[in-house]
């Protein structure tokens, strides 16, 4: 069942053991390195969703009544396990996604353990409050767990949004249904066993691979799930949220973007555009938060492009595997065919292709689903600095003032991350202030961090993930107010 031998877990996660979908059907894994099959894997339906919601369901008052600690103690051993187990996760997370085992290695795989540890310290610090009140009166205010939290986790960083979603969750008393996406549930899966392995009460973490429109789907309207956690396109968020109707269950939702990247007149040149092609090079463009949107200042602009575009063509591609490698393949044939559809999009709109705008000419990559770094020069107001891409492809754009570097940077309904570079630390200030974003990164781009909220505005979504704020969309605040006055007159008299 373990990666260790080459296996791969396969199978769905409900109830403390791992079984086949009722129906019986599978899905197909690919390596998007050559699109060979990695794996078949269960293939949950709706009656699948069901099982798991019940097992989550049965598990949920014990689990909720264990001390927190106990609670934090176990998520601790996870992040302990998922680091004993790193090498092994972040070669099974690269050979799914297509993500450089350099970055997996170094980046994904680190921040699961860490964000599984965060939350296990937090678990027995979650507070409450104490009102001021009238006189008599003694009101507070505890914080409880929701009920079966659905977790449904997108391709292009499975293994981290699983975290992201379990972590806050089972810290605060929930137990939970995760679905990740079809393309990519391996590491999820050998997570599964993780979970099991270190001691988790059977129910309180259920897996089941499945596609959106039949196990999402169920999950998102299902009776019995008191709130679904969301990573992925606005489009789908739309559709979950009609869903969620049913109950009214609450929902959080983490969206598309289209970052602004921002790079002033007195901006430090080479580190804006190391930062800048991390921005958007980094994981094949395949994030939300990527700074899909270049915005120059003009008396800069050539000057930064001629080393942009230098860099950009100078980026490794090769096979996910090979240390040396800096971008990967995008993680399946179906989003290459998009990516490089946008390519068409630009020149029909008459925007300039500056470098890339295909799959590489190298044989070794031919069967992959690879795409060269692009860079186009376009209108600001055109489909392709308007639409999210999700891809190696970032849109150049000029600016001369402060005021329209603001106006082109809020120039999108989406609101998830902007960054900007400036020597100015005023200017810095009042631009993360202006910029419609719920996060901006100064003279960086793409930081993240377990104690910090991450999330967005407008059609980004709504509610946040991690830190504090993580805690407040997994639990429900309840107000108790208690008389300690006997001597308190009261309302109406009698004799």
């Amino acid at each position: 069942m373990t990666g260790t031998g080459g296996a791969v877990a396969t199978k769905l996660s409900i109830g403390g053991d791992f079984v086949d979908a009722l129906a019986g059907g599978t899905i197909e894994v690919l390596d998007p390195h050559d699109c060979s099959v990695l794996a078949e894997v269960a293939e949950a339906r709706a009656e699948d969703v069901d099982r798991a919601v019940a097992a989550a369901h049965a598990a949920f008052p014990a689990w909720a009544a264990m001390p927190a600690a106990e609670r934090g103690r176990l998520l601790l051993r996870l992040a302990d396990a998922v680091e004993a187990h790193a090498d092994e996760l972040a070669h099974l997370e690269t050979r799914d996604t297509g993500h450089p085992l350099r970055d997996t290695a170094a980046l994904d795989v680190p921040r699961t353990a860490a964000t599984f540890r965060y939350f296990g310290g937090m678990a027995d610090k979650v507070e409450g409050a104490v009102i001021p009140v009238e006189r008599g009166f003694l009101n507070y205010v505890e914080r409880e767990p929701l009920g079966v939290v659905g977790a449904i986790v997108p391709w292009n960083f499975p293994l981290m949004f699983c975290s992201w979603k379990l972590g806050p969750a089972l810290a605060t008393g929930n137990t939970t249904v995760l679905k990740p996406a079809e393309l990519t549930p391996l590491s999820s899966l050998r997570l599964a066993e993780l979970i099991a392995e270190v001691g988790f009460p059977p129910g309180v973490v259920n897996v089941v691979p499945g596609y959106g429109p039949t196990a999402g789907q169920r999950l998102a309207e299902h009776p019995d799930v008191a709130k679904i956690a969301f990573t992925g396109s606005t489009a789908t968020g739309r559709r979950i949220v009609e869903a969620s109707a049913t109950n009214l269950k609450r929902v959080q939702l983490e969206l598309g973007g289209k970052g602004a990247n921002v790079v002033f007149a007195d901006a430090d040149l080479d580190a804006a555009r190391n930062g800048s092609a991390f921005a958007i090079f980094h994981n094949q463009g395949q994030a939300c938060i990527a700074g899909s949107r270049l915005l120059l200042h003009e008396d800069v602009a050539e000057e930064f492009l001629d080393g942009f575009l230098e860099l950009a063509r100078s980026i490794r591609l090769g096979h996910p595997l090979d240390l040396s490698t800096e971008m990967g393949p995008l993680t399946s044939p179906m989003h290459r065919d998009r990516v490089l559809s946008y390519v068409k999009v630009a020149l029909d709109e008459g925007a300039e292709i500056l470098t890339g705008g295909g799959s590489p000419d190298d044989p070794r990559l031919a069967q992959g689903c690879y795409v060269e770094p692009t860079v186009v020069r376009a209108d600001p107001a055109s489909r392709v600095a308007q639409e999210e891409v999700f891809g190696p492809f970032v849109t150049v754009t000029t600016f001369r003032t402060d005021a329209e570097a603001v106006a082109l940077a809020n120039a999108t309904e989406y609101g998830l991350g902007a960054g900007l570079w400036t020597r100015d630390l005023s200017r810095a200030h009042r631009m993360a202030r202006a910029f419609r974003a719920g996060m901006v990164w100064i003279n960086s781009y793409k930081r993240v961090n377990p104690g910090s909220p991450f999330g967005g505005t407008g059609q980004s979504g709504y509610g946040r993930e991690m830190g504090f704020e993580a805690v407040h969309e997994a639990t429900e605040a309840k107000s108790v107010w208690v008389n300690v006055d006997a001597d308190l007159p009261p309302f109406y008299r009698r004799g």
